[in-house]
């Protein structure tokens, strides 16, 4: 019998064990992940599709999303709605022990930096903009990995962990739960489901099964931008990179994981191909810089979320690996794009040459060219018609499952975190929702 299972060893579940062991070292707590130990995970295809058995590396196993680019944004302008659920200054102090933890781990060997600039903010508002702000810590690929391994061998000490574990069935009977797994049934007093994203369709049937009613679900779907390396440098002389919203009536816009000198890769999620982005420290850097303009869309359930998503981006894919792109010029002459790498920008990845216009759907095109005009006034110049425009980007979120302040669900003794729960969307306050989590836990 565990005290305290956490089903899930993202980057929630790893901050909240962790910190258990820390604060409540009397506790029996058991991690089970569906995933691999962090040394195992090795999905060694990078820009083609994946060939993992059983669930993908990159996205499942210890540390979760952690191990990506480890980019970790201390805020509550964005990512999720933390601070809402339990006040913005505990949050912003608890993102801050989260530095402060990577940090005693080697994390700052890359130093933080800040996107605040006042004098942008106030030259922005002018042309509808908001500027978002952030602190930062970009661990990158590399440092990410060794900093969570070696957090993985402290805990182990004291942590029992599963992995590669399908867990079946959560029941509760007499006080406690039962979990059927693939190596035999695990008993707990309290039970911590931790899964992310890349749990999304276990958690759908798990908290059904329990009589947890789901809400509504947000989809993220955005045109990826790659541009000439300098066409922003009015506005990131200061910064490394700038999170700019435009919103209307209709629509609120915006931008997200900008990348100066990065590259455009393939992303591999839920069976689709979409366009995502990376850092100039994580392959070869371009000359080109890179962001996803994002418009946020709300479904009445999670199925009716996902089969947006495979209507548009699969329909783009056509049962491949198959990304759109259109070069500004083309897009604004209304015809379609030939070739790519004709131009002053050079495309960083191969994408079948077309007509966004015949594939994405109105709303994302209409958002980008509102949000580009805009940006011109503040940049004070034509965005370069050589800019080549990639369908699509997405970012998925859970839906919204009732806790309360100590995100405990209706099953007592249930509790749900990090990007499960629906409340956060980055890897700060997820894991800041771990070590909250742990404090107000009662075994």
């Amino acid at each position: 019998m565990y005290d305290v299972t956490i089903i899930g060893a993202g980057v929630s579940g790893v901050f909240l064990a962790y910190t258990l062991t820390k604060e409540h070292p009397e506790l029996n707590v058991h991690v089970v992940d569906k995933g691999k130990p962090l040394v195992e995970r090795t999905c060694g295809l990078q820009q083609e599709a994946c060939t993992c058995e059983g669930p993908c590396d990159r996205y499942v196993g210890f540390a979760g999303l952690g191990k990506s680019e480890g980019k970790f944004n201390y805020t509550n302008d964005f990512g999720g709605q933390l601070g809402k659920k339990i006040g913005e200054k505990e949050t912003v102090a608890l993102m801050e022990e989260v530095d402060e933890l990577l940090c005693s781990y080697g994390g700052d060997l890359v130093e933080r930096y800040s996107t605040k600039n006042e004098k942008l903010s106030a030259k922005a508002a002018h042309h509808s903009l908001i500027v978002f702000s952030t602190e930062v810590r970009h661990l990158g690929t590399q440092l990410a990995r060794g900093i969570f391994q070696s957090m993985y061998e402290e805990m182990s000490e004291r942590v029992t962990f599963t992995f590669e574990a399908d867990v079946i069935e959560v029941t509760k009977k007499s006080g406690r739960f039962l979990m059927d797994t693939n190596h035999g049934q695990l008993e707990s007093k309290k039970v911590v489901f931790a899964t992310g994203m890349s749990g999304s369709d276990w958690l759908k049937s798990m908290t059904a099964e329990l009589g947890l009613k789901a809400g509504e679900t947000r989809l993220d779907l955005g045109i990826r931008v790659e541009m000439r390396g300098n066409q922003l440098d009015a506005i990131l002389q200061e910064t490394f990179e700038t999170k700019l919203n435009y919103i209307t009536e209709r629509f609120s816009a915006t931008t997200y994981c900008m990348n100066p000198r990065g590259r455009i890769i393939r992303k591999y999620q839920h069976g689709l191909v979409m366009a995502d982005g990376q850092n100039q420290n994580e392959e070869e850097p371009s000359q080109n810089l890179n962001f996803t303009l994002f418009v946020p869309r709300y479904f009445e359930t999670q199925t009716d979320a996902m089969a947006e998503a495979h209507h548009v981006i699969g329909g783009i894919n056509q049962g491949r690996d198959r990304i759109v792109a259109q070069k500004l010029g083309d897009l604004l002459k209304g015809k379609s794009s030939d070739h790519l790498s004709c131009g002053v920008i050079q495309p960083s990845l191969e994408a079948d040459a077309g007509d966004l216009r015949k594939e994405v759907p109105s709303l994302y095109i209409e958002a980008l060219m509102e949000f580009f005009e805009a940006l011109e006034g503040l940049i004070g110049e034509e965005i370069d018609r050589d800019t080549i425009l990639y369908g699509l980007d997405s970012k998925f979120y859970e839906a919204k499952i009732f806790t309360d302040e100590h995100f405990e669900t209706e099953v007592s003794g249930l509790y749900l975190i990090g990007d499960c729960s629906g409340e956060t969307h980055s890897l700060s306050q997820a894991a800041a929702s771990g070590i909250y989590l742990a404090r107000m836990i009662k075994a």
